[in-house]
């Protein structure tokens, strides 16, 4: 693989992730890819719905939203994308997806240099075809999966001994709430296998919010509106100052409210990766998912789970009893938040 010369790349196309997680946990490498190439104009094209993880971000001097749809639709949008990049002088496209599509399109987009992962079956559209790392040989959290492209590719000359992702220069927004506020994500897309009982979120919150005389703030997008009214239904009956702001806000405006929380507790989502990359103290329910391959990173951030023989089984409904959810006490959670505010 010849090595991408730093002196011959001014302008870089980065092809983001498609979702939130995977957004957040691609953060450290896309700071590695502004720090080998400091001069260069970097460009991000991403989707709408995870454009604004990158609002504060510095690394980049534009973004690019990506609106076609996925898979093999929109094909004449797609084409039209890659006819309007072609005008831009991209000297390297930097594929973080592993699709064929994104590759495709960088070809389209007649990008002479083209990196990513040899997957999905376009090897033979890269000019750096980067080999997926088999099972084992780098450290199981995704973050690593996007540095070991870059190291494969010369962008970073090792991995990492470890990644704690931060977002960063993010301006909290006021919830209009008093005191300080125990942020709550009881959501969590692909599935109820993630997410724990809606009871458990009330109570722990509300213990740790009368605890710190605080406030509790709920959190959730257009799909999780009833799972969120639900959790405000029931902390209302407590006394406790509520606002629940599910399906009300958009990905920015979320982040802006979330930095201002004191403390967060969250299934495995999105919002744990925006809360935890904030640094705010995130408290994490695990179950159906792998904690160590998705969970958050830094010192701020604890996992709660029970270790079940079935767990992590990644299906998106469990076809038992749940237990890996059902089994954590909202003791547990609340008491997990207080040894992060100690």
């Amino acid at each position: 693989m010849r090595p991408l010369d730093p002196q011959r790349i001014s302008r870089i196309l980065v092809r983001a992730t498609n979702w939130v997680g995977d957004a957040v946990m691609s953060l450290p490498a896309l700071r590695a890819v502004r720090s080998r190439f400091p001069g260069a104009e970097i460009t991000l094209l991403a989707r709408p719905w995870v454009a604004d993880v990158y609002a504060h971000e510095s690394f980049a001097n534009d973004l690019i939203l990506f609106k076609p749809s996925r898979g093999a639709r929109d094909l004449a949008a797609k084409w039209k994308m890659s006819r309007d990049l072609s005008t831009r002088g991209f000297d390297l496209a930097v594929l973080l997806p592993n699709s064929f599509e994104a590759a495709a399109m960088a070809v389209a987009a007649a990008i002479p240099l083209r990196a990513g992962y040899s997957r999905d079956g376009r090897g033979l559209l890269l000019t750096h075809a980067a080999k997926p790392p088999e099972l084992g040989s780098i450290p199981r959290h995704e973050s690593f999966y996007y540095m070991e492209l870059l190291r494969q590719l010369g962008i970073v000359e090792k991995l990492p001994d470890e990644i704690v992702i931060r977002l960063e220069r993010v301006p909290p927004a006021p919830t209009g709430l008093s005191g300080p506020v125990v942020g709550v994500s009881p959501g969590a897309a692909f599935g109820g296998a993630k997410r724990w009982l809606p009871e458990g979120f009330a109570e722990s919150a509300a213990t740790v919010a009368r605890e710190i005389g605080g406030s509790i703030a709920i959190f959730g997008t257009q799909d999780e509106t009833d799972i969120c009214d639900h959790v405000f239904q029931l902390i209302s009956r407590s006394g406790i100052e509520v606002r629940d702001f599910g399906g009300k806000t958009n990905l920015r405006e979320f982040v802006e409210l979330a930095a201002g929380c004191r403390v967060f507790l969250t299934n495995d989502s999105g919002s744990m990766h925006i809360a935890s990359a904030l640094g705010i103290p995130t408290v994490t329910v695990f179950g159906a998912t792998d904690h160590v391959a998705t969970g958050p990173t830094g010192d701020k951030a604890r996992v709660v789970r029970e270790p079940v023989e079935c767990s992590p089984c990644l299906k998106r409904e469990c076809p038992i009893d749940h237990r890996c959810m059902t089994r954590v006490s909202a003791d547990r959670v609340a008491q997990t938040a207080f040894e992060l505010l100690k």
